[in-house]
């Protein structure tokens, strides 16, 4: 297993972008791209900025079942991640990922009312590589 996990951990680390799927108020799937998590923690925890005015953050605030999608085109390798997501827009936790660039979309700083973190929190894992998926529950990390 600590092998696997190693490997997962590869592949979150080397992209530049996640694919994050939520369901909108109709009830369908919606996936959108977004830069990589500001912060990871035990592969069980994944933090990302994002706008509190997306449609996201709205669907998150109704329903905070999620996935997220890392992969890796020149290996092949793909991670998709169920879990659930909690939007979060207090200072002390938008401080603690808050990088010097952001000041580009959140022009007011931290406390900018359009400044917002995801928590994503892992249930399940399903990695893709050498043609073969393998299933892991956070719980058997």
């Amino acid at each position: 297993m600590r092998e696997i996990l190693q490997e997962i951990k590869q592949v979150i680390d080397n992209v530049d972008v996640t694919i994050i799927s939520y369901v909108d108020e109709e009830g369908y799937p919606i996936s959108k791209a977004m830069l990589k998590p500001r912060k990871v923690e035990d592969l069980k925890v994944f933090w990302f900025s994002t706008n509190t005015s997306s449609n996201k953050v709205k669907s998150f605030r109704n329903n905070s079942k999620a996935s997220i999608y890392f992969f890796d085109k020149s290996t092949f390798k793909g991670v998709s991640i169920k879990g659930n997501v909690e939007v979060i827009d207090t200072k002390s936790v938008k401080e603690s990922i808050w990088q010097d660039g952001d000041l580009l979309y959140y022009s007011k700083g931290v406390e900018d009312p359009d400044y917002c973190v995801l928590k994503f929190i892992v249930d399940k894992y399903r990695y893709y590589s050498n043609f073969k998926s393998i299933d892991i529950n956070v719980k058997d990390m």
